[in-house]
């Protein structure tokens, strides 16, 4: 008797584990037909509803030898962004405005579709997708990275790293650079006799015989904060955040940009089916409000974290 149940129960171990192998066949083979399924019953393969977006994390200055930076996880999904601050020479036609250059990474580490010696081809156009709406946000005021109206001003490089590919790469992406943003702090500087600009270190700071331009390190006033949102639509089914996987399966993705009054900053929708109705536009956007509140609250809370550290 006893051996009888232990070969039952080896067999039903047996049973499972190619039950579960056979089910993994069919998302492989079939993965819209899997997808259905789970779509039916408002869930998806990870247990997530159609609306709940992964956990998200944000940790302030990783980076040690960058001015501002900070690392974000959505899901799986990192992102990695670091500012450097340099002085140059402002414009003629905006004296008083300083400039922001972004450039978004994209190393074979993070995706199995990245080859090595060939640059991922989402790379260029989600640099220029954040520089587009950290821009017509407003979120950075580019008067306050001015020095000497006309003669120097700063140059902030933003440069985001993508560290493991999982999906929803501009929200995280774009939330880093926020982040990142937050941290900042603009480096003491001073004007030679001669009127050149140069950084001054905490430790030259009581020794320098030079005069300052700004007295203390200053974070930046930042406004219009935005927050980003992409959705995958397969009908009349939204799924918002999705993993890499599901953005390959589902035909229809829409990024939606809010700033934290809710304002509309940008959409950006690829190629691909059009959205079935306005209603769905208005679903699409009712979600990224929430998401918008989701994320503020993170991000408030890890500059709290680090207020205190």
């Amino acid at each position: 008797m006893e051996t009888t149940q232990a070969t039952e129960g080896g067999g039903g171990g047996a049973t499972g584990i190619a039950a579960q192998m056979e089910v993994e066949a069919f998302r492989r083979l079939f993965p819209l037909p899997f997808y259905k399924r789970h779509l039916l019953e408002s869930v998806r393969p990870d247990a997530r509803a159609l609306d709940s977006a992964r956990d998200t994390t944000i940790s302030l200055g990783p980076v040690a030898s960058a001015d501002g930076s900070a690392l974000v996880k959505i899901g799986e999904t990192t992102m990695l962004a670091a500012i450097k601050l340099e002085v140059m020479t402002p414009s003629t036609e905006r004296p008083d405005e300083g400039s922001i250059v972004v450039e978004f990474y994209m190393p074979p580490i993070c995706s199995p579709m990245v080859r090595p010696g060939r640059p991922a081809e989402v790379a260029p156009v989600i640099s220029k997708q954040l520089l587009d709406v950290i821009r017509s946000s407003g979120m950075v005021n580019l008067k306050e990275l001015c020095l000497i109206s006309g003669k120097a001003s700063w140059i902030a490089y933003l440069d985001v790293y993508c560290l493991n590919a999982d999906g929803s790469l501009f929200d995280a992406a774009l939330l880093s650079a926020v982040a990142a943003f937050t941290h900042l702090q603009i480096p003491l500087v001073s004007v030679t006799e001669e009127g050149r600009v140069f950084t001054v270190s905490s430790e030259q700071e009581e020794k320098t015989k030079f005069e300052l331009v700004n007295k203390d390190k200053r974070k930046l006033s930042l406004s219009s904060i935005p927050f980003p949102l992409t959705s995958v639509i397969h009908e009349d089914h939204i799924l918002v955040d999705p993993t890499a996987e599901e953005e390959t399966v589902m035909e229809t993705s829409i990024t939606l940009v809010l700033d934290a009054l809710e304002n509309l900053v940008s959409v950006y929708k690829p190629g691909g089916v059009g959205l079935a109705s306005t209603e769905i536009m208005k679903e699409c956007i009712t979600r990224t409000k929430r998401r918008m509140q989701e994320l503020k609250t993170i991000l408030e809370e890890s500059v709290s974290v680090m207020e205190v550290d």
